[in-house]
């Protein structure tokens, strides 16, 4: 078998198929990417292209006529509110990551361990919290009269992004997968103790999955605005996706008046692309250093023996 794929690569068949499927693979690749960047450079040019444009020739990559208005509008006269709700995005997203990735590993890992008689119940409790949920009104109630969370910036933080069950199963595949009993067994009869192989052991062997869910969790209260819509009425407390789209919605009031004109005054169109870059830019910018962990993280998590 040896001798006819060195007589094949003599005559160069395997080589022609492999130059074959590398410009077929590459070729896919670059549509795929295409499709996944030009979104975004269309995003970035509409956003700088004049409203009237944008109305008679829709969007495009190349515009007849570019504007920075809906730039000024957004930074002129509601800067301090942009701010103001980023370094609350920024609290929020950095503080809910941080307590998520103390929180998550420390159910995960027990769930991981077969030697742990309720896991299995347990891990129903998690899967279940996946399929199924109290509803709007329940909760709301509850987090609001119970724990008294209204108007609070820890509304931000707790409901339904801190604890995510679809994270805990990852972990728990990762912890199965990568993290090998007899490694468990070796530091116990070193004298080791729980808190210590969780600590030294199976945290510093899972960087690769945390910083996957890190990501993910990090991503999700960035892009959040249903808690702000449900629990904050302050407005000195809006997150930054709140407070965009508390603003389109302005703008969206405005553009139904009469006395007001949408193409001349209020960029309606523009100003949605420049608020969609606003809020996306840090992620796009940070994605890039964290891509590696993410893939690393979701094929070891992923995978269940």
């Amino acid at each position: 078998m040896r001798k006819e794929n060195e007589e094949l690569r003599s005559t160069g068949v395997i080589g022609t198929g492999e130059k074959i499927f590398q410009v077929v693979a590459l070729f896919i690749l670059t549509l795929l990417s295409l499709a996944a960047i030009l979104p975004f450079v269309l995003l970035i040019v509409s956003s700088f292209t004049d409203e009237a444009t944008l109305f008679t020739n829709g969007y495009s990559f190349f515009p007849e006529k570019w504007s920075t208005f809906a730039y000024k509008y957004l930074f002129i006269t509601n800067l301090g509110s942009i701010l103001r709700s980023y370094g609350i995005t920024i609290f929020v997203t950095a503080v809910g990551t941080a307590i998520s990735l103390v929180i998550s590993p420390m159910l995960a890992y027990p769930l991981s361990r077969r030697d742990y008689p309720r896991a299995k119940k347990v891990t129903f409790y998690v899967v279940f919290t996946m399929l199924f949920n109290g509803g709007l009104v329940p909760s709301y109630m509850m987090w609001t009269q119970v724990f008294n969370m209204r108007n609070n910036i820890a509304a931000l933080i707790f409901p339904t992004l801190l604890l995510n069950g679809f994270n805990i199963i990852l972990l728990v595949n990762n912890f199965r997968n990568n993290i090998h009993p007899a490694l468990i067994e070796a530091a116990k009869i070193d004298g080791a103790g729980e808190f210590y192989i969780y600590g030294k052991i199976v945290l510093p062997l899972s960087l690769p999955i945390q910083a996957t869910i890190g990501l993910m969790t990090g991503i999700g209260y960035w892009n959040d605005w249903t808690n702000g819509l449900y629990y904050i009425t302050d407005a000195n407390k809006y997150s930054l996706q709140q407070l965009l789209n508390t603003i389109m919605t302005n703008i969206q009031a405005l553009s139904q008046m009469t006395t007001v004109s949408v193409t001349e005054k209020m960029p309606s169109a523009s100003i949605r692309m420049a608020m969609a870059v606003i809020g996306v830019l840090p992620i796009l910018v940070l994605y890039p250093f964290f891509q590696k962990y993410f893939v690393k993280g979701i094929a070891l998590g992923g995978v269940k023996e």
